[in-house]
Formats: structure tokens, C-alpha cells, sequence
């Protein structure tokens, strides 16, 4: 577990200050753009606008670091496992409220929704890596 946790800090340590910029735009914006998705197609929202920050900014950004050099197909099954905790826990504590009778619901069943909730979040990692690092290059030139 420590060489892990040394891992997880090193490679934290190692990521450019321009590119934890660049991670904070893109995922404040994302996830600011999905909570009012989610709210206006009636699936789900958080209920604090600052959850935004500590899920997108201060949870999402360093797993996604971590995960950053697998390929895409290994960040996205490493980031279940984060991305499941998270759905469990919004909805566990009632930090998140899903809209009774969703889209996800009518397909998937209730019992279902934070699987599918998770599996859907676990490609913002690889997902979120690749737009980062595209939009990186793209101003590091």
C-alpha cells in the first residue's frame, strides 16, 4: 500500500503546472455542463453547485493523473472502482438526488442506476486524459 500511495504522489508531483490548469478548465466546465445536463434532462444534479469542485477537481483530477499513463481501455476499468465509490456515496449520503422515473430507470431498472451511473463515469477518465492532453499540446507549442 505505501508503494502505491509513493506512486500515486509521485507522479502528482511529476504532471506540469500548466497541465493541472488545464485539467481544472476542462473539468470544472465539464462537470458544471453535465450537472445542468443532468438537472435539464431530469436524470440526476448534485445538491450543492461546490460539489463540482470536489468531485470534478479534488477527486476526479488526481485519479485521472494517476491513471494517465495506462492505455485508455486500462484507465477506464482502473476508474470504475473510484467512480463507483463516488456514485455510492452521492447517493448513499444523499449528496446527489436522481430524478425518480429517469431515462436510466425506464431502461435499466432503479436497482440499476448507480451501475449504470458508474459505468457511464468511468469514461471520463480516459476520456477527460485524452482531451487534456490535446488541448495541452495544443498551447504548449
Amino acid at each position: 500500500m505505501s508503494q502505491l500511495f509513493s506512486l500515486f504522489i509521485s507522479r502528482l508531483k511529476a504532471t506540469e503546472p500548466g497541465r493541472y490548469l488545464t485539467y481544472i478548465i476542462v473539468y470544472f466546465l465539464w462537470g458544471f455542463g453535465m450537472n445542468e445536463f443532468g438537472q435539464w434532462a431530469k436524470i440526476a444534479r448534485f445538491e450543492n453547485w461546490w460539489q463540482i469542485i470536489t468531485c470534478y477537481i479534488l477527486y476526479m483530477i488526481p485519479v485521472s493523473i494517476f491513471l494517465r499513463p495506462y492505455p485508455y481501455w486500462q484507465q477506464y476499468f482502473y476508474a470504475l472502482l473510484p467512480m463507483g465509490v463516488l456514485e455510492f456515496g452521492g447517493y448513499a449520503f444523499q449528496t446527489s438526488y436522481a430524478y425518480p422515473e429517469n431515462i436510466l430507470d425506464q431502461y435499466f431498472g432503479i436497482r440499476n442506476f448507480a451501475l449504470a451511473m458508474t459505468l457511464f463515469f468511468g469514461l471520463y477518465i480516459p476520456l477527460g486524459n485524452w482531451g487534456v492532453n490535446r488541448i495541452y499540446s495544443l498551447f504548449k507549442k
